[in-house]
């Protein structure tokens, strides 16, 4: 059996999915500590000077928390920057005008949000509908696992997993197993709005520039 061990991620990217489509099971790791270096609550996206975070701010107080426990802080003022920040980058996309209303929208919706977590499954849901992405893993959240273990050898040894795989560039806010194996994951290099290429943009990226040609990007992953 081939496990994932990935942490909640505001939008993912094209290695998360990797990651959950190789696997037969995909542990989401919502009970670890929350980290300001993890991605919980940002995402990357392209600029014509390469690349820039998308930033839900949290509140101060929640930083010693789980990450299903970190609230959003609406005290300040996000949803408008971020919303520009796509506007900016994105515009001149190739279906940017044909998806920018429903992602205001899906992006709107994190006013009516108390906790991070809802709310990138909330975004996370509208990108699989938008991309037409099915992952068939059994994926599991660590707080509602009854032996779930912080140490990812451990853990794989609970679930019987044969080899399992870490999210990947998470050795920062990740704890590493010595057992783990390396993602077997390539990063398709494909057509974006400005000059070169840079990996590692969420899935917007590849939505406002593919829309309903995203399989040709995406069955590279199986």
């Amino acid at each position: 059996m081939k496990l994932s061990i990935l942490q909640p991620t505001l939008i993912l990217d094209l290695s998360d999915i990797a990651a959950m489509v190789t696997a037969d099971v995909v542990v989401i790791q919502d009970s670890e500590q929350w980290s300001r270096k993890g991605r919980s609550h940002r995402a990357v996206i392209r600029t014509p000077e390469g690349t820039q975070y998308l930033n839900v701010p949290i509140h101060t107080e929640d930083r010693k928390k789980e990450i299903r426990h970190v609230r959003i802080d609406h005290a300040e003022t996000w949803i408008d920057p971020m919303l520009r920040a796509i506007e900016f980058n994105y515009r001149n996309s190739i279906y940017y005008d044909f998806y920018e209303p429903e992602i205001r929208t899906d992006i709107e919706s994190g006013a009516d949000f108390e906790y991070l977590l809802p709310f990138s499954q909330h975004l996370e849901k509208r990108l699989f509908q938008f991309l037409e992405i099915e992952i068939t893993a059994d994926i599991q959240f660590s707080s509602e696992m009854e032996n779930y273990h912080s140490n990812p050898d451990k853990l794989a040894e609970i679930l019987g997993a044969d080899i399992y795989y870490q999210e990947l560039g998470a050795r920062h806010y990740q704890r590493q197993g010595e057992n783990r194996t390396e993602l077997p994951f390539t990063h398709p290099a494909y057509r974006q709005h400005f000059e070169g290429f840079e990996s590692g943009c969420c899935l917007l990226d590849l939505l406002f520039q593919y829309g309903p040609e995203s399989f040709k990007v995406l069955d590279q992953l199986k």
